[in-house]
């Protein structure tokens, strides 16, 4: 049986001794034995280990997080391995839709080919359901389930142009009208009720069919999840306190 002290081990997976030892420091990935010399000795089990920590850093996950998923009782490694080539080839089949409408728009601006409004849009909604997934996906399935998500990801690609600069539109009215209603002071006066709402309209062009219990739930996600609130208080600081507070005094308003 092949066995690999760090030093093999980072050789072989392009990875630092640091990270091994410190995966090892924080019980991610433990070696097999510790020789007689001192020195941490990795296995096959190890090495397979190694390879899905990999594949999940790939998808994004951070440590914390591939740590918690690998650690579950419930974890099975082959499953997990099958969910992350399909996460793969979706990676490959959004950036190859965006190398295409790239392709496209170069081949049209040279005066080559013909490209329609349809063509220049379709590369950017794979990048959105990408870009949302990545960031939002796995708290949604979680709150909401596999279907929701789903359900949002194709209303998203199926976004003609006209919805999809709507959609930008809504977004741009809303954040304007709740930088109102911040130097007002006030989420309940008119300026937040308006931005509360152009945020439900907003939300429409994700979500099949609205809900309000949905809405206050995703309102608060903007202040207990640190990635929403980087988002819109990277825009102004508290912006997503304040959108909160809005959303949820328009939603007692509209009951």
């Amino acid at each position: 049986m092949m066995e690999y002290t760090v030093r093999g081990l980072s050789r072989l997976a392009h990875v630092s001794g640091r990270t091994l030892r410190y995966y090892d420091e924080i019980d991610l990935l433990k070696p097999a034995r510790i020789n007689s010399s001192g020195y941490r000795i990795y296995g096959r089990a190890q090495v397979d280990r190694l390879q899905e920590i990999l594949f999940y850093k790939q998808l994004g996950l951070e440590l914390d997080e591939i740590k918690k998923v690998m650690g579950s009782p419930d974890y099975n490694a082959d499953e997990a391995l099958r969910l992350h080539y399909v996460k793969l080839l979706d990676q490959r089949n959004r950036l190859e839709a965006l190398i295409q409408t790239v392709e496209k728009t170069i081949a049209s601006r040279e005066g080559r080919a013909i490209m329609t409004d349809a063509e220049k849009f379709e590369g950017f909604k794979q990048q959105m359901v990408k870009n949302n997934e990545e960031k939002f996906g796995a708290e949604i399935q979680k709150k909401y389930g596999e279907e929701v998500l789903r359900r949002s990801n194709e209303q998203v690609l199926n976004m003609t142009k006209e919805q999809y600069e709507e959609l930008q539109r809504l977004e741009e009215e809303m954040l304007g009208y709740l930088v109102k209603a911040m130097e007002a002071g006030d989420p309940a006066c008119e300026d937040g009720w308006k931005a509360a709402d152009l945020h439900r309209q907003w939300l429409s062009f994700y979500w099949n069919g609205y809900s309000a219990e949905r809405h206050a739930g995703l309102a608060n996600t903007y202040v207990d999840d640190p990635r929403f609130a980087a988002y819109y208080d990277g825009k102004r600081p508290g912006m997503a306190r304040f959108l909160r507070d809005a959303v949820l005094h328009y939603i007692v308003e509209e009951e």
